[in-house]
């Protein structure tokens, strides 16, 4: 199979992720925090060792401030929710995942006021438009790194600057970019960011984390045990502990480690650019065939591997599910989980087709890809 759909999640893994995930299971199976034999403690070097592997990747000074949660979903909802109190007002745009705009709505319903910034008609977000939003009660500012619907990139070291000299909470939505793209949270002034283990950082389904500024106190949306403080009655104040109440996905942590490690070894900068020449070469040729839309920024270093594109006359779902069972080729159409984002650039009635792009895809995966397009375009205009 021919896998284009690394924005859902990234396939294949390094050999090493699985590995350290049955060896995990087989070997040290013990639950970290909770005992002190050897297996809880081996299980427990192992989440501390990817918290370290997390923290450096993402210029984390503290790996303490790495907490880990589910997937990019708990964490936003973990940080949004965590941050804002009836009264409170929030900045975000009109390109964010539903893992954003349904927390918020169901927080305005509770006192909360939002604010949405529209976006051009190429993803990204003007900072002029954020700074136009704010208000003396804005606590928090939440933008998406980079769009999951057509890779469009945002300006967020931009962003955190004016969150920064504004004294406003500046929380980055790295689903798309975390593994793909440079990120350091001090230079770029990031307070909260939410990032998926199964994506761009090539571990198993099931991890995640959010990286919480040490200024940052945050309401936790799970109480209970934590492994420390077991005589009190509330929940630690220190973290991770006040964020990840019950037993971690150790399994899969070990396999996010082996993930992030492969990541260490060969540069996130690398995988960039290998990105961004395959993207080049997939918008170049879907430019040549007639009859196809693309969305999003036309310059490759405006944007990520995330390609949305229509073949006219034809329903993107059903293109999909053809390119699967003729052509041996996964990818994703529909409204992607982001209807605002849809909305912005005028899907919102049809959805696209995605092809999305890894650290492992390869010139063959986008040709692949393309002859496949090629084919049913020609075949729709017949």
């Amino acid at each position: 199979m021919t896998y284009l759909d690394n924005a859902a999640t990234s396939w294949p893994k390094p050999p090493a992720v699985p590995a350290a995930m049955r060896g995990m299971i087989e070997h040290a199976g013990g639950n970290p925090g909770r005992s002190g034999h050897r297996l809880a403690m081996k299980a427990g070097e192992t989440v501390y060792a990817c918290r370290e592997n997390l923290a450096s990747l993402f210029g984390v000074s503290d790996p303490l401030r790495i907490c880990f949660t589910s997937n990019a979903t708990e964490s936003l909802n973990l940080a949004i929710k965590g941050s804002l109190e009836p009264g409170d007002h929030v900045v975000f745009s009109a390109m964010e995942h539903n893992s954003v705009w349904r927390p918020l709505r169901e927080l305005e319903r509770c006192g909360v006021r939002i604010s949405m910034v529209p976006a051009g008609a190429n993803g990204i977000v003007h900072c002029d438009s954020i700074v136009s939003q704010l208000r003396r009660d804005t606590r928090l500012i939440v933008l998406i790194h980079a769009s999951n619907v057509n890779g469009a990139l945002n300006p967020v070291e931009e962003v955190g600057r004016i969150a920064r000299d504004r004294n406003v909470r500046f929380l980055v939505d790295a689903a798309q970019t975390a593994g793909m793209v440079p990120i350091d949270v001090e230079a770029m002034k990031i307070d909260l960011l939410a990032f998926p283990g199964h994506k761009g950082l090539l571990g198993p389904q099931g991890t995640g984390g959010l990286y919480v500024h040490d200024s940052i106190r945050l309401q936790p949306l799970k109480h209970g045990g934590t492994g420390s403080d077991s005589d009190s009655p509330v929940q630690p104040e220190f973290a991770p502990d006040r964020y990840e109440s019950g037993t971690l996905n150790t399994p899969g942590i070990a396999g996010l480690n082996e993930g992030v490690k492969y990541l260490l070894r060969h540069g996130v900068a690398e995988v960039q650019r290998r990105e961004r020449a395959l993207t080049e070469r997939l918008l170049a040729g879907l430019a040549e065939i007639q009859h196809i839309h693309v969305y999003g920024p036309a310059n490759a270093g405006e944007r990520t591997g995330v390609i949305s594109f229509n073949i006219e006359g034809r329903d993107p779902v059903v293109a999909a599910d053809e390119l699967d069972r003729t052509f041996d080729i996964a990818c994703r159409a529909g409204l992607h989980c982001a209807w605002l984002a849809h909305r912005t650039q005028g899907t919102d009635q049809t959805g696209t087709v995605r092809f999305s792009l890894g650290a492992l895809s390869t010139e063959q995966d986008v040709d692949a890809g393309l002859a496949a397009v090629r084919t049913l375009a020609q075949k729709g205009k017949r």
